[in-house]
């Protein structure tokens, strides 16, 4: 099926304005480093999507949630939804390019509590992000050490593993943004030349490999549920996880070139590219399949990494395995560094406790040192029930994906719902902006329900899916907290008064 693209114009009807000149418009004077060009823009929300990362966690998920026909179409389902929701919120950013994206829009064009509610949804998704991308990369490091030096993992070192990860990620971001665009340019040929090298090893390599009719029509259901239907549904999870991250190239609009226009770039091109690259890379895992049994139920506690073994051998494996969690490092590090954009933004704007700490930015390296540590030191809390339960990971993730995904479908809506008072940046949609904004609204509010719904049955405690207690916590938390920080929270109207440029140079340390 083809459809013809929507005619988004990169020039707009005005010049371009200066981007500092455009951001105090928006209310901010700029105090962080505008470094980062638009390849390095579409680089991070690549890095953070991660198809080595999402496809590879959550690639047992999928074996028995529809198995290998759910998860490859469901891929390419999911994937246009996906396109059409980046493309909404890229209107919308084109027109609010800050660090805050998200709530600063929905701020600006629904009122303050939406601006509210939709920073709070997004800041607990990212920071669930960073936990759920760093414990995946550490239990993905614990199979590595398993195969290479015999070391058996166990929820302890799985844990110092994953400190380390998130200390790494922190010492990488306080550099500054030079630095984390540079890793992130290098992470996007890594990804694309990680998924090429797994692609080619596993389609030439194996002497057997499975029909197209086993990749492409093979249903699996190992839920417990017996309706098709609903395991299919569940299925689109493993899709809709990974999709999602995008708005990190919106969090770096402040220090990104023509950001009014490169932001908006940066998401769709990450959805787009990730969409191609992630369909090869399914297809060639699941073509070597040499044993689905042993494959589900490996003991490297990574599907993944037993295909690697069963059709390259261990050595091979070996190597691979170290491949993706290269890709994870990507991952979180440019993770890290979105979420500690918001919490920046959120706190410029005093909506979280202690702001005036958290908005600082170092003077040397215009960076925001303090949100830095706070948003690994909450990812760390975030992963500490890992230690006893084998569910947390489940349930972190959960926190990431029932948070990020309504935020993205909020400033659409109120996008739509502003009609023509809603005036767009250089990259707009135009005549498309309608349909393709109300499909990405209609399809978020889907999978938002999906999301919420149990896996397996019978649902235990075990099984439980903690996505829905999640949303009502952050709900609960950010109604509880409106009420403490209403009369401090607020987005400025326009930069420029004396007390507000002192307010600036104060938190310049």
């Amino acid at each position: 099926m083809s459809i013809s693209p929507p005619k988004w114009s990169d020039s707009g009807r005005t010049p371009p304005k200066d981007e500092e000149e455009r951001l105090r418009e928006l209310g901010y004077q700029p105090v962080l480093a505008r470094r980062m060009g638009g390849f390095g823009n579409f680089a991070i929300s690549f890095s953070v999507i991660s198809i080595l990362s999402g496809c590879m966690t959550l690639y047992g998920f999928g074996l028995g949630t529809g198995g290998p026909a759910v998860m490859l179409w469901g891929w390419l389902g999911v994937g246009l939804f996906v396109l059409c929701v980046g493309m909404a919120l890229a209107e919308v950013t084109s027109a609010y390019p800050t660090s805050g994206a998200l709530y600063y829009m929905a701020d600006r064009l629904g009122g303050r509590k939406w601006g509210w509610y939709t920073g709070w949804l997004n800041l607990l998704g990212l920071l669930g992000a960073i936990a759920g991308i760093d414990y995946g990369c550490a239990l993905f490091t614990g199979a590595f050490l398993n195969l290479q030096w015999g070391i058996e993992p166990t929820p302890g070192s799985t844990m110092i593993i994953f400190i380390c990860i998130l200390l790494l990620h922190a010492t990488l971001n306080l550099f500054g943004v030079r630095l984390v665009s540079l890793l992130n340019s290098v992470s996007v040929w890594w990804h694309l030349g990680g998924v090429a090298l797994i692609v080619g090893a596993l389609a030439i390599v194996p002497s057997d490999h499975r029909s197209p009719g086993f990749v492409f029509g093979e249903f699996v259901n190992g839920t417990g549920w017996d309706n098709p239907v609903y395991v299919a549904a569940i299925g689109l999870l493993l899709a809709q996880y990974t999709f999602s991250g995008y708005d990190a190239s919106a969090h770096l609009s402040e220090e990104t070139s023509n950001a009014s226009v490169a932001a908006a770039k940066g998401i769709v091109r990450s959805i787009w590219v990730s969409w191609i690259a992630g369909f090869a890379l399914l297809a060639g895992l699941t073509f070597a399949i040499q044993d689905y049994a042993g494959t589900q139920d490996t003991a490297t506690g990574v599907p993944p990494a037993q295909i690697f073994i069963d059709a390259l051998g261990t050595g091979a494996a070996t190597a691979l395995l170290l491949v993706v969690i290269v890709a994870q490092l990507f991952c979180g590090n440019a993770e890290v560094a979105a979420a500690s954009r918001m919490v920046f933004a959120f706190s410029r704007d005093n909506a979280l406790p202690g702001s005036a700490l958290w908005r600082r930015v170092s003077g040397r390296t215009q960076t925001p040192v303090p949100a830095v540590w706070l948003s690994v030191t909450f990812a760390c809390l975030l992963a500490v029930p890992s230690l006893y339960s084998a569910t947390a990971y489940g349930a972190v993730t959960a926190i990431n994906v029932i948070g990020i995904t309504p935020a993205y479908a909020i400033p659409i809506y109120l996008r739509l719902r502003a009609g023509d008072r809603f005036q767009p940046g250089p990259w707009s949609l135009g005549r498309w902006s309608k349909p393709i904004g109300w499909t990405a609204v209609v399809w978020v509010a889907c999978v938002t329900v999906l999301f919420c719904l149990p896996q397996s049955n019978p649902v235990t405690v075990d099984s439980m899916n903690y996505a829905s207690i999640a949303l009502a916590a952050v709900l609960i938390l950010a109604t509880v907290w409106w009420f403490v920080a209403r009369r401090s929270y607020g987005t400025p109207a326009a930069y420029g008064t004396a007390r507000e440029q002192a307010e600036i140079a104060e938190n310049i340390v």
